[in-house]
């Protein structure tokens, strides 16, 4: 009775982590391998860019709210143990997408905590939704042609630690 019981509990646990798993994809439009969708975006009031004048540069976006937990909790380490390290780096980008918030809301967030990394608005989710239909934090990186080569939902030390070393695998500086 007593193995039944185990078996069961375990065979729980596993289906349980099989239907997060599936329901974390189920939210994720896009996938690791897979070319960026082109979108353009504001980098202030008045200047527009796109996603392809990035390429050459290792790119990663990073999707949030100010309101969000998890995301306040991320941005300290974003700016000094990714900003802070790479920011010199001319062949790393790095852009932050308020998900439906504004300018209104963005610069003061931006000022008020002292981030030096673009925090850029997503008003309307038109560049959230062709990633994610849900879920912040998220984080996307891009590498030299455009490709995905890394995702992650929400913040965790885990998944943070994997995308550093993956940016240090990436970005690190050749010996002379």
């Amino acid at each position: 009775m007593k193995n039944l019981l185990m078996f069961l509990v375990l065979g729980m646990t596993a289906f349980v982590s099989k239907a997060q798993d599936a329901a974390t994809d189920a939210t994720t439009l896009t996938k690791i391998g897979q070319q960026v969708p082109v979108f353009e975006f504001k980098l202030n009031k008045d200047k527009t860019a796109s996603i392809n004048d990035y390429k050459g540069k290792i790119v990663m976006l990073n999707f949030f709210a100010t309101w969000c937990p998890p995301c306040r909790q991320e941005f300290p380490r974003v700016q000094k143990e990714i900003w802070e390290k790479y920011k010199d780096n001319p062949k790393f980008a790095l852009m932050a997408f308020a998900r439906q918030e504004g300018w209104e809301k963005v610069l003061p967030f931006k000022e008020s905590n002292k981030y030096t990394f673009n925090i850029l608005t997503d008003e309307s989710r038109a560049i959230f939704s062709l990633f994610a239909t849900q879920s912040i934090p998220r984080s996307v990186v891009l590498d030299e042609d455009g490709k995905i080569i890394y995702q992650s939902i929400g913040y965790s030390d885990k998944d943070f630690s994997e995308l550093l070393t993956l940016l240090d695998s990436r970005l690190k500086k050749p010996l002379p």
